[in-house]
């Protein structure tokens, strides 16, 4: 059965689709936009205003040839601008603002506080506070129904502060949308051209797997108009049936592809029906749910 997501297709809906500028009036770190995985307003923090990260992914859609203006982070700041923003998301004022004034009806709902930015979040040396004070503020507005959302490359689960702050939002409505873009090494490589190991990635998912249910993300696309090679999109799929085997708990699959310019002009994106081949394959190695975002 095709479990891909009915995407809004008007003219509206696609703009906001592509419009994830981590930048909100005079804020710094907190930021809305309108999600196609969330399937509504995703309230962003960015913990990364550097632009360092991890991965150099040929997708990733971060302008690392501007210099950034905002190095550090100021939690003071950051509480002041997410408590702010809940209020503006609550209230229905965010949708005086362009683009969400135009968007369809069925997006109008705020589904989560992401943490998601320039980087990978769970660098951050107080990620853990940033967690708590997502929690606080999230209790303090009344948004029980809000998750919050760990948008990661998986890099830093093995770190005990990183496995105290997922453990804390196991108890806080969390969510962990874990990155897996390969199924081997050597496409991990061309893709994400990260000094971590593929296998500590492997690693890391399967074990944060077996921890919680787990969303795992995966974008694929074409490379020099080439699609992921049959070979790559079955060792990707035996991976995913690896980690469930060995007990773990994979609540989705997300595969996606690219929605906004990229860092490398040869990466664009895959139609609809790619990735739909793709989905098939997963759901027949797997049996696992599978959703689609063209």
């Amino acid at each position: 059965m095709d479990q891909s997501l009915p995407i809004h297709r008007s003219p509206e809906a696609r703009r906001a689709f592509t419009l994830h500028d981590r930048t909100w009036q005079l804020n710094r770190y907190v930021y809305p936009v309108v999600s196609r995985r969330s399937k509504g307003i995703s309230i962003g923090i960015n913990l990364n205003p550097d632009k360092v990260c991890n991965f150099d992914c040929i997708y990733c859609s971060v302008d690392r040839r501007v210099a950034p203006t905002v190095i550090d982070v100021d939690m003071h700041l950051l509480r002041e601008e997410l408590a702010a923003m809940l209020e503006i998301c609550k209230s229905g004022r965010i949708y005086s603002f362009d683009p969400f004034d135009r968007i369809p009806e069925a997006l109008r709902r705020v589904n989560d506080i992401a943490f998601s930015g320039d980087g990978e979040p769970t660098t951050f040396p107080q990620f853990g506070e940033a967690c708590r004070l997502a929690a606080e503020l999230k209790d303090s507005a009344a948004l029980g129904d809000v998750k919050i959302v760990v948008i990661t490359n998986a890099t830093m689960f093995h770190r005990p502060g990183v496995q105290e702050a997922l453990a804390f939002l196991d108890q806080h409505q969390g969510e962990i949308w874990a990155k897996l873009d390969a199924g081997t090494e050597e496409y991990y490589d061309l893709v994400d051209r990260s000094p971590v190991p593929f296998r500590r990635v492997l690693e890391n998912v399967r074990a944060c797997c077996l921890a919680r249910p787990t969303v795992i993300q995966s974008l694929f696309m074409a490379v020099h108009g080439e699609a992921p090679p049959s070979s790559e999109v079955q060792a990707y799929a035996e991976q995913l049936k690896a980690i469930v085997t060995a007990g773990g708990r994979i609540k989705l699959v997300q595969i996606y592809t690219v929605a906004r310019r990229t860092t490398e002009h040869f990466a664009t994106a895959l139609s609809l029906g790619q990735l739909e081949t793709i989905a098939e394959v997963v759901r027949g190695v797997t049996g696992l749910a599978v959703e689609v975002y063209p």
